[in-house]
């Protein structure tokens, strides 16, 4: 293992840097810092002693160090340390909460100039201070050190919290209490770890490029799904949790039915051969993400700003797109719009806009499973588990019609034993969700909705999830004398029952720390390693404009946009009728968490005041 290095900030006595070196093997080496000058410990026995210990370990002594200036005290060649320890962090005699907060940010943004990329930040805190639901009692927030919210500010999160033990440090004495040479309790003391987060980038919509009848065309993705198009997590040879119950699901099917995987990624589609999707669901093509593809002439394999993805290198989103006609665009403005080398298109809501090119396909075999999977979008409300981007798995099979009863209830007690088993080994802590899974007929005489009674992910989230679907016939769709069977699955609902992940966003990350919890072939319980973000709470209020209207679903686009996913909540407080003008007011609460970055509260008034500017050039309403 490589050598690793140790600074120790805020030493008081030295005790703990004495006690901690005596722990370490040769190949560690630890920097003990203190604010005071030699002369001021001059007259402190129990500070001698300890300092003369680490003289003779040869640790090194560093006096006269700022904590909050750590750039200060090491040149470029000393940095990079792997740990740093601050225990029990105080201003000094009666210092309130406030200055103790200021302390810690500005610890915190010291830090990230001397600490290794890889490396970690332990702070230990008495009882309570923290102001974290890992504190007994935990205290009420503004009462506490904020300290999750703090290290924000310098770009760190909490990746681990447990009980500070004096016992494991043989021989370290607590003492500082209000600035005097007195002990302190640490009974319920904790160590929080905190680790760097992935920086919180401006991110730009990509531009991407696809080849459409022999043309090139060009488009952005939507703002709301930035991040989220060719991640390629159903592909070998990823160990992404989407994929894994994607191949379990797959290879359990294939015991009961013969199987037929379609990998070759399927072209734009047509206008008109979605009648498999709107016969039933029509709703899911008003929700649907629309873009515009432009003409485009370039001859290099990708545009000048140097955020452009060639689409012949990502045939995933090739198949994503769908070509449909926007349902509230105007057939005249499409005309001038094509006639300048621009087309409307939206990205598939559903793999069901495949069925009819599955089933009419010179290959289709009747018996078989057609398989497939791949990712699907769609505009939504922000709630829990409701994702304006998931993965899909599309099961299709075509059999006689006298043979269609059968079929089906072979097909359906065989995917709830799965399902029922599947999730009976969910390892979240007392969440047996044995004979959890119920298939429930749909009044339209044609569907079933499949429904997982969910373990407690909180009080907002509905008593069961719709993890996927069943049809079992289909009008428009017409096969000489066969029967259709259609089964369509979220993926990401399904990973994050079974392996615990409370957060849809978590899939979607792009901190590498994510898929270490992923072992190929095996399911553990899923270990977050951003714990107890803070939450930020913002109202908003708007007049409308009547001959507008107001689109509530747009507006929850709109802010998903702009927050970069960072809005978890939005709930409806109140409605307002002016009694003269009559011109009607809403208001909105929203709330903004991360789920895997360091969100500082700086950021998320810049987000407020950025949704304000843009739901009135949007929505067409006027904040008040």
């Amino acid at each position: 293992m490589a050598p690793r290095r140790l600074l120790l900030v805020g030493e008081g006595n030295f005790s703990f840097a004495a006690a901690l070196s005596e722990t370490l093997d040769d190949s560690t080496s630890v920097t003990a810092t203190c604010l005071q000058r030699p002369a001021d410990l001059a007259g402190d026995p129990v500070a001698q002693e300890n300092l003369q210990r680490l003289r003779e370990r040869g640790t090194e002594v560093r006096f006269g160090v700022d904590c909050t200036q750590l750039a200060d005290a090491f040149e470029l060649h000393h940095r990079e340390f792997d740990r740093i320890y601050f225990n029990f962090p105080h201003c000094g005699r009666k210092a309130g909460v406030a200055k103790n907060r200021e302390l810690l940010a500005k610890f915190f943004q010291s830090c990230k100039d001397v600490l290794a990329p890889e490396g970690e930040v332990y702070v230990a805190l008495c009882r309570g201070q923290g102001g974290t639901p890992a504190d007994k009692p935990t205290r009420e927030w503004h009462n506490s050190w904020q300290v999750v919210a703090m290290a924000a500010l310098g770009g760190f999160i909490l990746s681990d919290v447990h009980p500070f033990s004096c016992e494991a440090v043989p021989g370290y004495k607590c003492t500082g209490y209000r600035s005097q040479d007195k002990s302190f309790h640490v009974e319920g003391a904790l160590n929080h770890i905190f680790t760097r987060s992935l920086p919180f980038e401006d991110s730009q919509p990509r531009i991407f490029r696809t080849k459409v009848g022999g043309r090139w065309f060009s488009f952005p993705e939507p703002e709301a799904l930035v991040g989220k198009l060719n991640r390629g997590f159903l592909e070998a040879p990823s160990c992404h949790p989407v994929r894994t119950i994607n191949e379990k699901l797959i290879a359990e099917l294939g015991k009961v039915f013969p199987l037929k995987r379609l990998k070759r990624p399927f072209p734009l589609l047509p206008q008109g051969s979605t009648s498999a999707l709107t016969s039933w669901n029509c709703d899911i093509l008003s929700a649907a993400f629309w873009i515009s593809l432009r003409e485009d002439d370039s001859n290099s394999e990708s545009l000048t700003d140097g955020t452009t993805q060639d689409m012949e290198d990502f045939l995933e989103l090739f198949s994503e797109l769908s070509l449909l006609k926007d349902p509230g665009s105007n057939s005249k403005e499409e005309a001038h719009e094509e006639s300048y080398g621009q087309t409307t298109v939206c990205l598939r809501p559903s793999l069901l806009v495949h069925v009819q090119a599955v089933i009419q396909a010179p290959d289709f075999v009747p018996g078989y499973l057609h398989i497939l999977s791949g990712p699907v979008f769609r505009k939504c409300r922000i709630l829990p588990f409701t994702m304006p981007a998931f993965h899909e798995t599309l099961f299709v099979i075509g059999f006689n019609k006298n043979l269609k009863d059968g079929c089906l209830q072979s097909l359906l007690e065989h995917l709830k034993g799965f399902l029922d088993s599947l999730l009976t080994h969910t390892l979240l802590e007392g969440s047996q969700l044995s004979s959890s899974v119920e298939f429930v007929f749909q009044p339209n005489g044609k569907e079933y909705i499949i429904n997982v009674k969910r373990p407690n992910f909180g009080p907002d989230c509905a008593k069961a999830l719709i993890i996927g679907s069943v049809v079992t016939s289909a009008t428009g769709i017409m096969h000489k004398d066969q029967c259709f069977m259609f089964v369509s699955m979220n993926l990401d609902l399904l990973a994050m029952l079974v392996w615990g992940i409370s957060d849809w966003r978590m899939l979607w990350t792009f901190d590498h720390r994510f898929l270490k919890n992923f072992v190929s072939g095996s399911i553990e319980p899923f270990k977050s390693y951003c714990l107890y973000p803070p939450c930020y709470v913002h109202d908003i209020s708007f007049w409308l404009d009547e001959k507008k209207g107001f689109d509530e679903l747009e507006f929850h686009t709109v802010a998903r946009a702009v927050s970069r996913d960072t809005v978890i909540s939005i709930q409806f407080l109140s409605r307002f009728q002016h009694p003269k003008t009559q011109q009607v007011s809403l208001c909105y609460r929203l709330t903004y968490q991360t789920c895997d970055k360091a969100l500082p509260q700086q950021q998320v008034s810049s987000m407020q005041s950025q949704l304000r500017k843009e739901i009135q050039q949007r929505l067409h309403v006027i904040p008040r």
